[in-house]
């Protein structure tokens, strides 16, 4: 038997334990009955402040009640979704009552394991996948890309883009983005694995008809103003449809593309003859430079299509950069025969509009607006620098 003094002695605990576990009942109940949403907040008040002072365990429990409410006050849900990871995760892999501020909040103040968690969300609003994009660690971003609920703004793009350089296994993911736009592809082109490139250029490049067929008239007006605006004679070079540069040809060493070629195979790739091959294949030095020394080669397939040259020409370009055509006798390479697999896949018409995608935009890298952003140089939010899809592209192949 316990004694009159035992008898006596409050059960400490007992009331608070009551009351907590009957506030968490009142606050997770379904709408409908009597209970007014007034009442519903008045308990989610009294039941926060006790949760300041419970431990983890009832913590807990109380996130397990209310994962599946859509009724719970957001205050509360907030709370407990800052709280650590174990007893978050109910609520931040399966309550649908947080909207985009609570999101992001709990993904600027909570761990790894709490953006992970809201990365696999069923649906992610844009605003905080543009923070995860920015702030997430590699694995959270992976699994952000992978997921289909997960709506991704340009903002995200771009910086998933940029992010991707670090972080190779997001190319792919990247790519098959319905999101993803030519400008985000062919630039992650330049660092994205050899099947991920040849995907990009089947899905991304296009033949340009109707931008070649509208604007035909304007290739006269600019010859009759004999090509002096540079703006309008930048934002051409993207639309032309010729490739090759003929006034090159004439002041050549070189009778054809293929002579070029031809030399750079017999007496190795000089940087001279580097330049000419560029300089007749219409494309600037910049760009020539980044496509000969393509690590993968994909974009010399681009090249050679892009200009009309032929498929007997690409090995001799090949071997002219002292890439390897077999692995030993009679056994194909298995880089180059990817490679020629990509030459045959590409229209020529869409080979012109990558060749001149990246033309466009890798010789950017040394406009004004580039090399101030380049610099680091404070520019108001609306410049040339900030928006240009060409400038942007520059910036990142060239890690700038």
């Amino acid at each position: 038997m316990e004694s009159i003094e035992q008898a006596e002695k409050p059960r400490t605990g007992r009331a608070r334990n009551t009351l907590f576990r009957r506030l968490v009942d009142i606050v997770s109940m379904p709408s409908g009955g009597r209970l007014t949403q007034q009442d519903r907040h008045m308990a989610a008040d009294i039941l926060l402040d006790m949760l300041f002072h419970a431990d983890n365990e009832d913590r807990a429990m109380c996130a397990r009640r209310l994962a599946q409410s859509k009724e719970a006050p957001r205050r509360l849900l907030r709370y407990l979704a800052q709280c650590p990871y174990k007893i978050a995760a109910p609520l931040l892999e399966e309550n649908e009552a947080f909207d985009a501020c609570d999101l992001r909040d709990i993904a600027m103040t909570g761990t790894p394991d709490h953006r992970l968690a809201i990365a696999k969300r069923k649906n992610v609003p844009g605003m905080v996948s543009d923070y995860l994009a920015e702030e997430g660690e590699d694995h959270v971003l992976k699994e952000l890309v992978s997921n289909n609920g997960a709506e991704l703004p340009e903002q995200a793009i771009d910086k998933l883009v940029r992010r991707s350089r670090d972080v190779p296994a997001l190319c792919p993911i990247i790519a098959d983005r319905l999101e993803t736009i030519p400008s985000h592809a062919l630039t992650l082109f330049w660092w994205a694995d050899g099947p991920t490139r040849k995907r990009i250029l089947q899905r991304y490049a296009s033949d340009r008809l109707e931008i070649i067929d509208s604007c035909k008239d304007v290739f006269e007006m600019m010859a009759d103003e004999q090509w002096a605006d540079p703006v309008a004679r930048k934002a051409i070079q993207l639309i032309e449809r010729r490739q090759r540069n003929r006034a090159a040809l004439e002041r050549s060493p070189f009778d054809s593309l293929e002579s070029a070629i031809n030399a750079a195979a017999l007496n190795g790739m000089d940087a001279q003859t580097a330049q000419e091959i560029g300089y007749l294949s219409g494309v600037k030095p910049v760009t020539a430079a980044k496509i000969l020394g393509d690590e993968g080669g994909e974009a010399l397939a681009v090249l050679c299509k892009a200009t009309g040259v032929k498929r007997d020409f690409l090995p001799v370009l090949w071997v002219a950069l002292k890439k390897p055509l077999e692995l030993e006798e009679g056994v194909v390479h298995p880089q180059y025969h990817h490679v020629s697999e990509v030459y045959e896949i590409l229209s020529v018409a869409k080979a012109q509009t990558i060749l001149r995608y990246w033309n466009w935009a890798l010789s950017s890298a040394y406009s004004p607006g580039a090399v101030q952003a380049g610099a680091g140089t404070s520019m108001p939010a609306n410049e040339e620098a900030e928006f240009s899809a060409a400038q942007r592209t520059a910036r990142l192949v060239f890690g700038r």
